[in-house]
């Protein structure tokens, strides 16, 4: 008898201890998932508070002009539009003579005896 209670007894401790264990990790599994949805509920609100103002930005009518006139090329009465071609400009940057290059130790020479 005395051993069938003690068998007993065993066997009670070890399924409180493995149902003890299973609950302790259940609880640190649940806090690690809580940690991570409360990191990407912060992520969230930063993405909304820049898409807030992103929208404030583009309800701005200065933004639509600017975007009108820039992508669609909407002019206000009596403005013109001047565009230029691609070939003027970079032959207006450039000299009509290319510079003659000196040899780097000619240009060393220069900067230190003939300063």
């Amino acid at each position: 008898m005395r051993k069938f209670v003690v068998t007993a007894l065993f066997i009670a401790s070890f399924l409180i201890i493995n149902n003890l264990v299973r609950s302790i990790y259940n609880f640190w599994h649940k806090q690690d998932l809580l940690v991570s949805a409360q990191q990407e509920l912060q992520q969230q609100k930063k993405e909304r508070e820049k898409l807030t103002r992103e929208l404030t930005r583009v309800k701005d009518p200065l933004f639509i002009e600017q975007e009108a006139r820039d992508k669609l090329f909407l002019v206000k009465p009596g403005e013109r539009i001047v565009l230029l071609p691609k070939e003027g400009l970079e032959d207006s940057t450039q000299s009509g003579k290319p510079k003659k290059r000196e040899p780097n130790w000619k240009q060393w020479l220069v900067l230190f005896f003939r300063s």
